[in-house]
């Protein structure tokens, strides 16, 4: 009788719990322009905390080394920051440039573009109906996914530029937390309640333990890749090869998927060149996804997710339905830490459980 009480209640708690996120979702007119200027005031200081937590290991090993923390920072910021800034020095003004000639030859493209389709539709006015609707089709959602992806780059640099003030902020932000990370682990154990610091350690362990080393590690392998991307196009005389390059390196980090994502624009814009062009940019893109699947990424990266490859490309649709580009981004790291979070969930119940039957 107790055990149906339970489940009563369970049921009941799950049915409330649906009808308040069912309003919630239904107020989002209320609280949605109140969550954007929430998170535009927090955003540089999550960036920042997330490259503290990446730069955070090698200033402890410096340290430990028998460095001062504070001359380890201090290198450290330097050497990450100067380059950081060296690169942005160097590469805005031609990543402008060639946004600025891909803007204005994207008519011309689409003119090339039409005449091809033009062609492609004669040759198949003889074929039946059914396969001739398919392919006329497949080439305007061809047409409308060139257009999206455009305008999606465009708009993002314009949010890149608008939000600049924000974004200077995040080298001084990340320095201080650097410079006091372990006042600010002192701060949070402190705010947390007691009885959630030893398991909410523990927690967060597990998750650095499954995610930090992958996270940093795929970070360099997207940076190799990107950069030698962007040199081998230049070298073959490809246009627009630091946004290309851009462009693979940042889908690099979404597995399976993203040298297929990466690879689209390049050999689209390579078509508009010649046949030759495109073979070549295929060579290119494969022959590095090669070497990053087989050399750098079990070099760097390793296997330290621990996660079935069902289980990740599950989450890759999932992210990319629910979000875009940026859910498939976000998709296996999020996914790890719930995985950690069910592990400890599961412990944490068990351990209650006997608990209450030993009482």
């Amino acid at each position: 009788m107790d055990i149906q009480i339970k489940w009563f209640y369970r049921l009941g708690f799950l049915l409330l719990l649906f009808i308040v996120t069912f309003i919630f979702w239904k107020l989002q007119q209320v609280w949605l322009p109140i969550l954007k200027v929430t998170m535009t005031i927090l955003s540089p200081f999550l960036i920042a905390a997330f490259i503290t937590y990446l730069l955070n290991p090698i200033i402890e090993r410096l340290h430990d080394s028998g460095l001062h923390r504070g001359v380890s920072v201090l290198i450290i910021y330097l050497l990450f920051f100067g380059g950081v800034g060296y690169a942005l020095y160097k590469g805005i003004p031609v990543f402008i440039d060639e946004l600025k000639d891909l803007s204005e030859d994207v008519p011309a493209f689409a003119e090339q573009y039409r005449n091809w389709l033009s062609s492609i539709q004669k040759e198949a006015a003889a074929w039946p109906n059914g396969i001739k609707e398919r392919i006329y089709d497949g080439i305007i959602e061809m047409e409308k996914a060139i257009d999206r992806f455009l305008t999606s780059i465009l708009n993002g640099m314009l949010n890149v530029l608008n939000a600049f003030v924000l974004i200077a902020l995040i080298p001084f932000i990340a320095f201080y937390m650097l410079k006091d990370y372990n006042v600010l682990k002192k701060a949070v154990w402190y705010l947390t309640p007691r009885k959630w610091r030893k398991e909410g350690v523990l927690f967060l362990q597990d998750v650095d333990q499954s995610l930090g080393g992958y996270i940093r590690g795929q970070l360099l392998v997207c940076v190799i890749v990107g950069a030698l991307s962007a040199l081998l196009l230049w070298l073959i005389g490809m246009k627009y090869a630091l946004l290309l390059g851009f462009i693979i390196g940042i889908t690099n980090v979404i597995p399976y998927f993203g040298p297929l994502i990466g690879a689209f624009p390049a050999v689209v814009i390579a078509a508009t060149t010649s046949m030759k062009m495109v073979v070549i940019t295929l060579v290119i893109v494969f022959t590095l996804q090669f070497v990053e699947g087989n050399i750098l990424s079990p070099f760097i990266v390793g296997k330290t997710l621990q996660m079935h490859p069902l289980l990740i490309m599950f989450s890759l649709l999932a992210g990319g339905e629910i979000a875009g580009i940026l859910g498939l981004i976000l998709a296996v790291p999020v996914l790890a830490i719930l995985r950690v979070g069910l592990l400890h969930g599961r412990v944490h119940f068990a351990k209650r459980k006997r608990e209450s039957e030993s009482t």
